[in-house]
């Protein structure tokens, strides 16, 4: 069986971006908004020596909620995967939940397997790459990721400003050898 990591993205492999609609900080909601962090390659290079899959899963619902165009959502998407293609491919699978319970476009406005805390997604990739969920972790920055990882039965990092994705695979790297 195989061993993998779970990633989020936004708050992981990118700063959230302050709305001020809202007052807070959210996924981008632009483009021109999107940029990884400066040890996001590192850290999934690392990763990937260590034969790790690793596994995007992401909720994304702005679109939803009516902040963000799905046009401007899937722009982002394809900007991961042209990064990620262009080093090697460095995420093997990029999983988007678009729903949202109390969304407003009527299409993506409803309670869904997809959505994390949910595990649709971590149970698909167990599927596709044959996961021994002992073997693998999520990375996360919201207890929602802590949750849906601890669901599929594998370990889990929580990450915020003062503990990022690199640190997080420095102590992956360490606990496994």
């Amino acid at each position: 069986m195989n061993k993998a990591i779970f990633l989020d993205r936004d708050g992981v492999l990118n700063p959230n971006v302050y709305n001020p609609e809202t007052g807070e900080y959210e996924s981008p909601h632009y483009p021109e908004n999107f940029a990884l962090y400066t040890f996001a390659e590192k850290s999934l290079q690392m990763l990937k020596c260590a034969g790790y899959i690793i596994v995007l899963v992401s909720n994304q619902p702005s679109y939803a909620k009516g902040k963000a165009s799905m046009e401007n959502i899937l722009a982002i998407a394809n900007m991961l995967k042209d990064w990620s293609d262009e080093h090697g491919v460095l995420i093997d699978k990029f999983c988007y939940c678009y729903h949202h319970p109390e969304g407003i476009a009527p299409e993506y406005s409803k309670v869904c397997e997809c959505r994390k805390p949910g595990t649709l997604f971590l149970e698909q990739a167990k599927e596709q790459f044959n996961l021994d969920p002992a073997q693998c972790w999520f990375i996360g920055d919201r207890d929602t990721d802590i949750e849906c990882g601890r669901k599929f039965g594998c370990h889990t990092v929580k990450v915020n400003s003062n503990y990022t994705l690199y640190d997080a695979v420095k102590m992956i790297l360490e606990e496994t050898e």
